[in-house]
């Protein structure tokens, strides 16, 4: 019997811990991969490297989408909710952004987001003003590699 309540044992730790870090990351933060060079320099500076950053993503700032200009958000792409990006916020609801077509007014409930390598950037030129509602969070960090720990600024 001592086995058992051995494996007892640990499959109750190993089960709440799961819903301890999934309520985490679901609520407060979450760690993710910055894939691509969109983003360079801020993320991924050297691309012949092997290793991606990974960035500390904080969701504290969806209750009342309290964003700005500046800041590094995670958002679900507008046509292919699977996907997730990360770029920056140019534009706010009710600014005017010079594209390189026209000039647009952000909409209410929207946010205008580029990436920092604009040659190689997926972004709201692309596919328009990003709804507040698909960012998934805020970009505070970067936490790996160890060598690039850094707080990322708005």
């Amino acid at each position: 019997m001592g086995i058992q309540t051995l494996i007892w044992q640990v499959t109750k730790k190993a089960f709440t811990g799961g819903i301890i870090g999934l309520t985490i990351s679901d609520r407060f933060c979450s760690v993710v991969p910055v894939r691509g060079d969109s983003m360079s320099p801020t993320f991924n500076p050297q691309r012949d490297s092997y290793l991606d950053d990974y960035v500390l993503v904080d969701k504290f700032c969806l209750k009342d989408y309290k964003f700005a200009r500046g800041d590094v958000v995670v958002f679900s792409s507008p046509s292919h909710y699977k996907e997730r990006y990360i770029k920056r916020i140019v534009g706010m609801p009710g600014e005017w952004i010079s594209s390189t077509e026209d000039v647009i007014r952000v909409p209410e409930g929207h946010c205008w987001v580029e990436g920092d390598n604009k040659a190689s950037s997926l972004d709201s030129r692309t596919f328009g003003p990003i709804p507040l509602g698909l960012i998934g969070g805020r970009v505070t960090r970067v936490v790996w590699p160890p060598q690039r720990l850094s707080k990322i600024g708005g």
